[in-house]
Parts: C-alpha cells; sequence; structure tokens
C-alpha cells in the first residue's frame, strides 16, 4: 500500500511519531430487524438485544436511539448517516486507503472492533477476498445487501473477554473515544488475540478547534462541558487512549504513531484537502449532538433543548469565516513483537 499523502502540511517531530496540519431525558424502545449478525453469548434484557426473534431493540432517549443503557453515542439513522460521511472522510486523508499501516497481503483473518456501518470492513473483505473479515459491535445495523461473503458481522462488547478462537494478522480500532470505560482491558484483549508480528491500528478524532483563540467561545464551553460529563461517566474523551504507555502496557511495541491536522470545512486551498475538510466538517457538525446529547442530559442536568442550543451555536461558529477550524487524527499502528 503506498504512504498516504499528508491531508495538512509538513510533517515534523520523531521518525514514528508526527504530527502533521492537516436536559429532562424521555425515554423509550423501538425495534431494528437485525442485519447479517450473530452472537455465541447470551444478552441481559438490559442490553435490549433479543437474538433469537432477530431484534434489535433500542432505546429512545430525547428522540435519538442508543443501542443500550450504556453506551453514549446513538445508533439511529441520522448516526448511520454521519458514520458513512466518517469513513468516507478517514480514506481521504489516508489518501484511498483503508489502512495507515499496510495491510498484510497474506493476511488471513482480520477483525474491525466496533465496525458502526461496517463500511471499512466491508470495504477491506473486497480488496481481500481471500481473507476472513469479522467486524464486531454492540449493535447490529449493518447492511444485508451487497455484503461480500468473506465479511461476517457479530454482535459482541470489546469491553468483555474476547472468545476468538483463532488468532488475526490485523485488528483495526476507529473512532471509538469514550466507548470503553478501561482501554487497558481492550487492549490486552487485543493482544492476546493477535499472531505474533500482528498489527493493531487504533484511529481517532481529538476535539475540534480554531486557529485563533475566542474567549468565551460556545465551542469551548461546549468541549467542557463534554468532558466534565464523560468523567462523571467514567470515560475519557480525546486521544488520551492513543497515549504510547497505554498500549505498550498491554504488551504493544508501537510502530507508527502519526497526527493529521484536518481542516474542517473548505478553507484550505488544496483539493484534495477541500474534500477532506467538507466530509470532516459534516461529520463534525452532525457529531456535536450525538456526542453530547445523552452525555450532559444524564451526567450534569442539562435539559435537551439546551444541549440542541448550544450545538446550534458551536455549528454557527465553526462556520463563522475566518475561524479556520481544524481537528485532530491520529493514527496509532503498535505490533505484537514475536517472543
Amino acid at each position: 500500500m503506498a504512504e498516504p499523502r499528508e491531508v495538512g502540511s509538513q510533517a515534523t517531530g520523531a521518525v514514528d511519531e508526527q504530527h502533521d496540519d492537516v436536559g429532562q431525558t424521555t425515554s423509550g424502545r423501538d425495534s431494528l430487524e437485525l442485519g447479517h449478525c450473530s452472537s455465541e453469548k447470551t444478552q441481559s434484557s438490559t442490553n435490549s438485544l433479543s437474538l433469537s426473534g432477530s431484534v434489535f431493540e433500542q432505546i429512545i432517549e430525547n428522540d435519538r436511539a442508543y443501542a443500550n443503557d450504556g453506551y453514549f453515542m446513538p445508533c439511529d439513522e441520522r448516526e448511520q448517516t454521519r458514520l458513512a460521511i466518517t469513513h468516507q472522510c478517514f480514506t481521504s486523508i489516508l489518501n484511498d486507503q483503508l489502512s495507515f499501516q499496510s495491510i498484510p497481503h497474506g493476511a488471513k483473518r482480520i477483525l474491525d472492533v466496533g465496525t458502526g456501518t461496517g463500511d471499512w470492513a466491508i470495504a477491506v473483505a473486497e480488496r481481500f477476498p481471500n481473507a476472513e473479515i469479522i467486524a464486531t459491535d454492540i449493535a447490529c445495523f449493518q447492511p444485508t445487501d451487497i455484503v461480500p461473503p468473506n465479511v461476517f458481522f457479530e454482535i459482541d462488547d470489546a469491553q468483555e473477554q474476547w472468545i476468538f478462537t483463532d488468532l488475526f494478522d490485523f485488528i483495526h480500532i476507529r473512532a471509538l473515544s469514550g466507548a470503553f470505560r478501561d482501554w487497558s482491558t481492550v487492549y490486552k484483549e487485543a493482544f492476546k488475540h493477535l499472531q505474533p508480528n500482528g498489527i493493531l491500528e487504533v484511529v481517532d478524532f481529538g476535539f475540534a478547534r480554531t486557529a485563533e483563540s475566542i474567549p468565551d467561545s460556545y465551542l469551548s464551553i461546549y468541549n467542557g462541558a463534554c468532558v466534565t460529563a464523560a468523567n462523571q461517566a467514567g470515560i475519557a474523551l480525546g486521544l488520551e487512549h492513543m497515549k504510547r504507555p497505554v498500549l505498550e502496557a498491554a504488551g504493544f511495541s508501537i510502530a507508527k504513531s502519526r497526527t493529521f491536522d484536518v481542516p474542517l470545512g473548505t478553507w484550505m486551498p488544496d483539493a484534495r484537502k477541500k474534500v477532506a475538510g467538507k466530509m470532516a466538517l459534516i461529520s463534525t457538525l452532525e457529531g456535536l449532538e450525538a456526542t453530547s446529547l445523552r452525555l450532559l442530559t444524564r451526567h450534569t442536568g442539562w435539559k435537551a433543548d439546551d444541549v440542541r442550543d448550544v450545538c446550534g451555536k458551536v455549528q454557527e461558529e465553526l462556520m463563522r469565516p475566518g475561524v479556520r477550524p481544524s481537528i485532530p487524527c491520529q493514527f496509532m499502528v503498535a505490533r505484537k513483537l514475536m517472543m
């Protein structure tokens, strides 16, 4: 795979670690038909899953649908659309590649943790037709048609003990900031289920920011409120889970780490940066409510209308001419060295 061209400006830093500029809750339940999914685990009623009946029962709060009572991100149609756009944004950042680190041509088993809409898993399955692609998530809303025969969607919670019997050559974890209370446990399971010399790639966005600090901006209020709510929920937002010591403690050797500064919008002159920036902006604007609504209403006492009001004001700030907003996107590649 060719080295991805950078979305931002010239990289600086060490060889393997670089930075490139580039309210009141209303609840109910709704059902969604499962796609091409399977699970060997029995799920409790609190997880709102009925595998035997092929029905996934969503939890409705403040007009957004959630997979269970714990995870703060929604799984409704709006979020699925945002995830599809986000996938295209990542591939644009990587110059139409699917990973920062080349997936070995002879890879036999590839795991996508927190697959979401399954876009990455399906694309990898098409490029590696001889590999078995396992894609897991706590919910099943992946497509049921035009799915390659070598991709398998499974309902699974990566925070629990992994029960795969065969090892993987490549494990992919993307855009799951805040998904796990204990990332070290997830990394240990990934290490245990990789082949010797196997690769783990972790990818995530940080917090949106502007070129110049705006005193008392709605963006700073929003970011601060989300961090506070996340801390109260026992999770961490941002890129804390991608720090080297966290992965090294699980046994990994860090091969590469690079952060791209991705523009939000079309303010960069380069044509490809405009494409990536447009998709990143859409994903970020749509993600404001998705990220904050359950966190703020549950953990800091905000009303849903107040959350949406602040999200709207943040959107206005980010789209204001001359603001030049951006968002960091970090890629961390770790390897399980042969003992």
